[in-house]
């Protein structure tokens, strides 16, 4: 019950950081982002002042499409409010989400980015966005003035590859159950801020089976 409880205070309390953040200028949403590559990498403020001008905050409604399946992506999302997702739809119409990316997550869709073909994938935002967008040629743009960026642009490689490769390996060998304490690790603060069926699609399960790990979880804490 305890767990339950602080999941919920949780998510409650991004929901009221999401709201304050949201009324915020752009120029908040940059120095957002600076704050965040300085947590990354050793960047002085009058060296983000050199990079900024290559980057502009955009705002997205919520459920507006971003990117189609075909498209050719030129740009990277660093969102400061909001919520994105990327995803593909099967031949039978299906939704398969591949990703979700909240408050100071990245997401980009690198078909395009590194080899200028078409996406495999949907992006589109779940909740009305503030994100700071990034062109295809930011990073080499930035690491002349900040030879540091460079270590970013690898450390996020690696760490996409990483991500992905764990996210396969649960996809294929951990149970419902598994998948989902994966998630709520992974995203403490979405299961109040998107539907039920969006976390059975990126968790591979139907939403009739999630509401049974649910239930099974709760009664696993009740009785604890």
């Amino acid at each position: 019950m305890e767990v339950v409880l602080l999941i919920a205070s949780v998510e409650l309390t991004f929901l009221l950081l999401a709201q304050i953040r949201n009324s915020l200028s752009m120029d908040a949403h940059l120095e957002i982002f600076k704050t965040y590559l300085q947590k990354k990498v050793a960047i002085t403020d009058e060296q983000f002042n050199l990079i900024a001008d290559h980057l502009k905050v955009k705002s997205f409604e919520k459920n507006e499409m971003i990117l189609m399946k075909g498209d050719v992506s030129s740009q990277g999302f660093f969102v400061s409010t909001g919520l994105l997702r990327s995803y593909s739809i099967d031949s039978k119409g299906k939704t398969h989400i591949i990703q979700f990316a909240p408050e100071q997550w990245w997401l980009s869709e690198r078909n395009g980015l590194l080899f200028n073909e078409p996406s495999d994938y949907f992006i589109d935002s779940v909740e009305a966005t503030k994100a700071v967008i990034m062109t295809k040629d930011f990073m080499n743009e930035a690491a002349k003035h900040v030879p540091c960026m460079n270590d970013l642009n690898n450390n996020m490689l690696n760490n996409s590859i990483r991500f992905m490769q764990k996210r396969i390996n649960m996809l294929l060998s951990a149970t419902a159950e598994e998948r989902y304490l994966n998630f709520i690790t992974l995203y403490p603060n979405l299961t109040l801020r998107v539907p039920q069926w969006m976390i059975a699609s990126y968790l591979g399960i139907t939403p009739e089976s999630l509401s049974r790990v649910r239930k099974d979880l709760a009664h696993k804490h009740f009785r604890t």
